[in-house]
């Protein structure tokens, strides 16, 4: 047929506009490509590409099927570079880190002598008020007994100081700060204990007997603990955080938090525990769960007992270095039961520190009394730090979830056969075993106590070595668990152990866009250099919010 020239051009111009139309991109913030991606969803799959707008994951898979669908606003080349879901803390101390990095730091010291070096040049810099430190630990030292209080008297007989252990069970104070807290001798303390020496206080307290000097300690303002909260977002960042689980926040604190978010302040996502107090409970109570896009409030943070470093975890039998002594609840087991029944009936998660294999049973025993068969509570046990093999069985039982941290382990294998004694230690640290019980675990830092980096505590579970690569062949190495296992420790699990695994974790299609890009695959990277990979970039909601060198 033959058909007019004007009609011939309309019709060229419409097939034009039809094939125009039919490659036309999909707009997008940001795309990246030709990149190594473990999604970490069910099948554990790796992909090259992935899409996000808005905030949320669009689009994911391999490069030649997705790139030339979207026209992102920045696109990245991913070749050589190596993408996880953002790294979840499962227990750490956001808040309290900042607030002690106001304080001297004494994190790495040798000795005692060290401590006092450190504290006389943070009394140089701050010349008025107390002086406060945290991070000791005299198993480090030559001489592993508890220091006194005389050096500090001699050097500070003016100001009273106050320094936390690294576990933050345990402290030394001086004789002014025994003084303004009015301890007399032979004070006794419920769930604590003064240490004293010929009815002489020698300075250290056990966890509850600390409130009777801290609680008389000056607050920090505001705006300090706002600039302290900002260094600590930044340095989480700069590990690849994306969410952190912060292990006990007064009501005030868990508002402050919101404030800065809702302000666009602080990006870092937090699943807040809130301390089982009278505001606490009453609050949450009558309004139930509190949930934005960064915070989520759903649960309560319980302790338990105290350290095993300062022999405060309360243990079936005697401490194996100390005859005559278990250790010690914090509150009577009235107080347990009680509160285990508010948080139920609130339709809250309880998540109680438990160190001691006493303890541990305890409160798995009270959980079970309650929960009583297979449910989603997902009430915690966090560290679950020495437990009797024979009651692992009630994780699974009850559906408990162990929230464990991967570097105590390596942080107390060198002293753990001194406190425990060989039996015991088969159940200690036991993460392999718990995993096997119950299909999931999940692995926090618990920072300030260990390091923020969460490829430290990835290195410690796969390994169980230190960085130095001692003991050769792993401390306890059957405990060791899979690196799949322990990247899904750090991302899936825990989002699942904070009722997040819907909307972060993995990277999948809906989720959010929190991922970090990294230099090395630590899924395949030498054991020797697990710790030592960098992180490049971080991502919160699509947003970069941190880029090494930068």
């Amino acid at each position: 047929m033959n058909l007019p020239f004007s009609f011939k051009i309309l019709l060229s111009f419409s097939i034009l506009f039809v094939i125009s139309c039919h490659r036309q991109k999909i707009p997008a913030d940001f795309v990246i490509y030709n990149t190594t991606l473990y999604t970490v969803n069910q099948n554990f799959s790796t992909v090259s590409t992935m899409v996000i707008s808005n905030g949320k994951i669009i689009d994911i898979g391999d490069t030649k099927d997705i790139k030339n669908k979207y026209s992102g606003k920045e696109e990245m080349d991913g070749t050589n570079k190596f993408v996880y879901p953002g790294f979840y803390d499962a227990h750490c101390h956001f808040l309290k880190y900042g607030i002690t990095t106001l304080d001297a730091n004494l994190s790495g010291t040798k000795s005692w002598e060290e401590v006092l070096l450190k504290l006389t040049e943070f009394a140089t810099k701050n010349p008025q008020g107390w002086i406060k430190g945290r991070g000791w630990d005299q198993n480090d030292w030559n001489n592993k007994e508890f220091p006194g209080k005389n050096a500090l008297d001699s050097l500070f007989p003016d100001r009273p100081c106050f320094l936390k252990r690294i576990d933050g069970h345990a402290a030394i104070v001086n004789t002014m700060a025994l003084t303004i807290s009015g301890i007399k001798k032979g004070q006794k303390v419920n769930g604590g204990e003064i240490i004293y020496s010929e009815e002489e206080p020698t300075g250290i307290l056990l966890d509850n007997a600390m409130d009777l000097v801290e609680n008389l300690i000056p607050k920090p303002t505001n705006d300090e603990i706002i600039s302290a909260l900002l260094s600590v977002e930044k340095e989480c960042f700069s590990y690849g955080l994306t969410t952190v689980a912060d292990a006990g926040l007064d009501k005030k604190e868990i508002d402050l938090i919101d404030s800065l978010q809702k302000q666009g302040k602080l990006k870092m996502k937090v699943y807040a525990m809130a301390n089982p107090d009278s505001i606490n409970l009453k609050y949450y109570s009558k309004h139930g769960i509190y949930k934005t896009d960064l915070l989520h409030v759903s649960s309560f943070k319980i302790v338990a007992d105290g350290a095993l470093g300062s022999r405060g975890a309360c243990l079936k039998k005697d401490y194996s270095d100390k005859p005559g002594h278990k250790g010690f609840l914090l509150q009577p087991p009235s107080y347990f039961k009680e509160i285990v029944d508010k948080i139920f009936n609130m339709g809250f998660q309880m998540n109680t520190h438990c160190i001691g294999d006493s303890a541990n049973s305890f409160m798995l025993t009270l959980y079970g009394e309650k929960l009583k068969t297979n449910n989603d509570k997902r009430w915690r046990i966090e560290h679950v730090q020495v437990i009797d093999t024979s009651e692992m069985k009630k994780f699974a039982n009850y559906s408990i979830i162990p929230s464990i941290q991967f570097t105590h382990a390596t942080s107390d294998m060198y002293w753990a056969k001194e406190r425990l004694g060989e039996e015991r230690l088969t159940g200690a640290y036991a993460y392999n075993k718990l995993l096997t019980t119950t299909g999931i675990i999940a692995n926090g830092s618990d920072f300030p106590v260990e390091k923020i980096n969460p490829l430290l505590g990835f290195y410690a579970g796969v390994t169980r070595k230190d960085t130095t690569g001692f003991p050769k062949n792993g401390f306890n190495y059957t405990e060791a668990v899979t690196r799949e296992n322990a990247l899904r420790a750090m991302t899936i699990w825990t989002a699942f152990a904070c009722f997040e695994e819907k909307e972060r974790g993995s990277l999948e299609i809906g989720k959010a866009g929190d991922f970090v890009i990294l230099d090395k695959d630590i899924l395949k990277v030498d054991d020797r250099e697990l710790y030592k990979v960098n992180v490049l970039t971080t991502f919160v909601n699509g947003v970069r919010v941190y880029e090494k060198n930068k």
